[in-house]
């Protein structure tokens, strides 16, 4: 049976500002990019999310990003690699704390937003991330695009890759993502988001900005969970992955 793993940026609050619902969207996925303090998150909202995750048996990623809390992570940065590689791992290692005190563990890395986009095409930038997550823990497995200098220098460095798809998210052609900047970037049509989902999990293709079929095979569907109706949208994905003959469970 074929089957794919759920991820969702989750703990996406600072102070008393929320923006996801995080306790209704972990009874929907599998796995949950925690935000680190960088783009958002802080230490209250980080040992929430690792309790409420660790009680319903989701895994925990460290979803690291460029310090950038005014911009929410996506803006462009220039950052020394020096200074990447030690933020990245300073916010796995912040992550980590809660994690361990939840009776769980971090159990994968994904970039957030424009460090996101960055590593894809940026070979510098992602031996970054790649260095800091080494510094944190050798053994952590690294999510991102299929194709992308990210995985392709994680798996040089002896790390565990996996590929992810965006059901929400146009793609390029070459299969990247459209920038956000751009008309039609985020799919915001549930059927439309629905549909793709279980095309990708069953054959590893979406349709592309332009029209054409691209091959993008993941082993993660990532559901953002700061777009309006997104726990419903995360609820009717997972039931129709299940009724397509999709198996719905973590990659680790």
């Amino acid at each position: 049976m074929t089957s794919i793993d759920l991820n969702a940026d989750l703990g996406e609050g600072f102070g008393r500002w929320q923006l996801t619902d995080d306790e209704e969207l972990l009874s929907v996925v599998t796995s949950a990019n925690v935000a680190c303090g960088f783009h958002a998150g802080d230490a209250v909202t980080m040992r929430r999310v690792c309790e409420l995750a660790a009680e319903r048996g989701v895994r925990i990623g460290a979803q690291v990003s460029y310090h950038d809390l005014a911009g929410f992570g996506r803006r462009a940065m220039d950052v020394p690699a020096s200074e990447l590689a030690a933020e990245v791992a300073y916010q796995v290692g912040a992550l980590e704390v809660f994690a361990r005190a939840a009776g769980t563990r971090v159990s994968y890395v994904k970039p957030h937003g424009a460090l996101y986009n960055r590593v894809v095409h940026d070979a510098e930038q992602a031996a970054a991330v790649v260095e800091g997550v080494v510094l944190a823990d050798a053994t952590l497995p690294v999510l991102g695009l299929p194709g992308s200098h990210l995985l392709k220098v994680a798996e040089q460095a002896g790390l565990p890759v996996v590929t992810e798809a965006f059901a929400d998210r146009a793609y390029t052609e070459r299969g990247t993502l459209v920038p956000r900047s751009q008309d039609g970037a985020v799919i915001t049509d549930a059927a439309a988001v629905i549909e793709r989902s279980v095309t990708l999990a069953r054959s590893g293709t979406v349709v592309s900005h332009s029209g054409e079929h691209v091959v993008v095979r993941a082993r993660s569907l990532c559901l953002h969970g700061d777009t309006p109706g997104a726990v419903e949208l995360a609820r009717r994905v997972r039931a129709e992955l299940t009724a397509s003959g999709v198996r719905v469970e973590a990659f680790v």
